[in-house]
């Protein structure tokens, strides 16, 4: 019984926090988003509405390309990059670990500012690469094609040294007798890494896709400090939390953000949900 109700002390702070700060919230903009400005019930029709506004679906798109070249490049290049580390000397891998982990000291608007300097043509230390691709003004690198693949680098920047963290703890609990029958068997750097380290980190790589999609669906800093800093009004609302920050405090329409909000958590909830299914992340003794 005692260990039982330790257990419940150390999660108690974190249920309470999830109460205020996680459901609480929810339920209040659930409330907004099926209730009119008067406060009368309306059912679903301010998520209806909201649907048809012009501006809600340019924003979702956005998000969808921002997350499908994001993703990919966490799967490929922090998998990647986490076995290949892996397989180095320890304080060399510790030394790289470090250093790909750096970025993600910086607050999220100073990597912006300086990420507004890299796509300066003219002052950017890839000026050749900038010219070469054309670009001569701050505008043309900014261009709305160039959005969700300036926002994917700006995230992966900052984001791919805390999970390459993350992929090294799990692969540091592979047990070392196993990599050692890999290596008796004749397996190389590449069949350890594919066929034996990969699978048994398989549920993280769940884990991170979850955690880096809820985080990518809120995109709102990287979009909103490019539209202030180069005065482009129409990136006000690039994104759906951009949207949603919007209609509540230009619009003064709350009850319409509400509804966005919960359309995220909804997109949120079916994608963990359906990577939950076809992985074993919370199965115990895989």
């Amino acid at each position: 019984m005692r260990p039982r109700k330790s257990g419940y002390l150390f999660v108690a702070p974190y249920v309470a926090l999830l109460l205020v700060v996680g459901i609480y919230p929810v339920g209040y903009a659930a409330n907004l988003a099926l209730t009119s400005f008067t406060g009368h019930f309306t059912g679903l029709t301010n998520f209806i509405n909201s649907y048809h506004d012009y501006q809600f679906l340019p924003a979702f798109e956005n998000i969808g390309k921002f997350l499908a070249i994001w993703l990919t490049a966490l799967v490929v290049l922090v998998v990647g990059l986490s076995l290949a580390l892996h397989s180095l000397n320890r304080r060399i891998s510790a030394a790289f670990r470090f250093i790909f982990y750096l970025p993600a000291a910086l607050a999220g608007s100073a990597s912006v500012m300086l990420w507004l300097f890299v796509l300066q043509p003219g002052d950017s230390p890839w000026n050749v690469v900038l010219s070469w691709l054309g670009y001569k003004t701050l505008g043309n690198s900014l261009a709305p094609g160039n959005l969700p693949v300036i926002f994917a680098l700006i995230a992966f920047w900052t984001g791919a040294g805390a999970w390459i963290v993350v992929m090294h703890g799990a692969l540091a609990t592979i047990p070392d007798t196993v990599l050692e029958a890999a290596t008796l068997d004749g397996a190389g750097w590449w069949r350890t890494a594919v066929h034996i380290k990969l699978p048994l980190i398989q549920r993280w790589i769940a884990y991170m896709l979850i955690g880096a999609f809820a985080a990518g669906t809120q995109l709102f800093v990287e979009p909103q400090l490019v539209s202030e800093a180069t005065s482009a009004a129409s990136n006000q609302t690039w994104s759906p939390n951009q949207l949603a920050v919007f209609l509540s405090f230009h619009l003064d329409n709350f009850n319409y953000a509400a509804a966005i909000s919960i359309d995220l958590l909804v997109v949120a909830l079916v994608c963990a949900a359906v990577i939950l299914m076809h992985t074993r992340l919370f199965q115990v003794g895989h």
